[in-house]
């Protein structure tokens, strides 16, 4: 591979940027929630993002019939990899650290290959088992179930690393969803039905705040608008079509390998700008998950092949 980033470098720029951006949005996102109520925050990004691709879908309209059969799914999608999987992450990042929520989102591999092992029947060899095993004990110790034996974890942090293996865990389900509908229709289709079925589901949960506290959208600063602006036009949109347009002229296996500057990213960030700390327990859980999901997805092309949806 490293032949073909010097002869042709600019698709894997693309991916790295893609990955550098979606890593700096664990610590955008968890500033960024101290100034918005979750729900509306979810709201205004995605009916933001909604806005901002429907000149693409605007333009592709006569490439998009859908039938009405798989209206329901590509409803259900949406709900899974927007609505409960951003409402999940929110909740999730507000209570645990961005260093833990960076490391966490890489079982999302590794839950990928077992989910579609049990749902696809997908083939898996020993050596992904022992890799999904190595991960998920790596993401035992970073949620903190040794220290609640001990009696020296918080039960808010522990709360929040769960949610943020519940996000990555319904992402999954509407990955796995959305690839028998990736087979049908492209990847702009599926992904702006999902936008806005986002901003339909986030509707009435952010009425409930803006009535619960009518005066937060005059305390929002400039940082929060950044952030807002931030998590839409590239965590959203842009990170999202240099992805794409990488991965078209690469493939899957190499795309994902990528995956791992995220963490770096965030980890970097939140000691930096959030203060946050690494601590002993975190690098082992993270060596093991990084082990894991290599193992985990080694030799699993067939499972990237078909593993198209994106990070939002």
């Amino acid at each position: 591979m490293s032949s073909q980033i010097f002869s042709k470098p600019l698709p894997y720029l693309a991916l790295i940027i893609a990955h550098l951006i979606w890593g700096a949005n664990f610590v955008v996102a968890k500033v960024t929630l101290q100034e918005f109520p979750p729900m509306s925050l979810a709201l205004l990004r995605f009916s933001l993002a909604t806005l901002l691709i429907a000149p693409f879908f605007y333009a592709e309209r006569k490439k998009f019939k859908v039938s009405k059969k798989d209206l329901p799914q590509l409803i259900a999608i949406g709900i899974l990899i927007i609505t409960l999987n951003i409402t999940f992450f929110f909740e999730g990042i507000r209570k645990t650290t961005a260093i833990n929520a960076s490391v966490l989102t890489l079982i999302i591999p590794m839950l990928s290959v077992l989910l579609g092992w049990w749902f696809l029947k997908e083939k898996i060899f020993l050596i992904n088992l022992l890799g999904v095993i190595a991960g998920l004990f790596g993401a035992i110790i970073i949620v903190g179930v040794p220290e609640l034996f001990l009696g020296e974890t918080s039960p808010q942090v522990l709360l929040g690393n769960f949610l943020i293996i519940l996000a990555a865990t319904v992402w999954v389900f509407g990955a796995i969803l959305s690839r028998k509908m990736l087979k049908k229709y492209p990847s702009l289709l599926v992904t702006g039905i999902a936008f806005g079925v986002g901003t339909i589901t986030f509707l009435i949960p952010a009425a409930r705040e803006y009535l619960a506290n009518p005066v937060w959208p005059s305390q929002v600063t400039m940082l929060g608008i950044l952030g807002l602006i931030y998590m839409t036009l590239l965590s959203s949109i842009s990170a999202y079509f240099l992805f794409e347009w990488g991965l078209a002229r690469t493939s899957v296996i190499k795309a994902d390998l990528f995956q791992y500057i995220e963490p770096f990213i965030a980890a970097t960030l939140a000691v930096i700008l959030l203060g946050e700390i690494i601590t002993i327990p975190f690098i082992v859980g993270a060596v093991l998950i990084t082990a894991g999901v290599y193992l985990g997805t080694l030799a699993k092309e067939l499972h990237h092949k078909a593993y198209k949806t994106h990070r939002v």
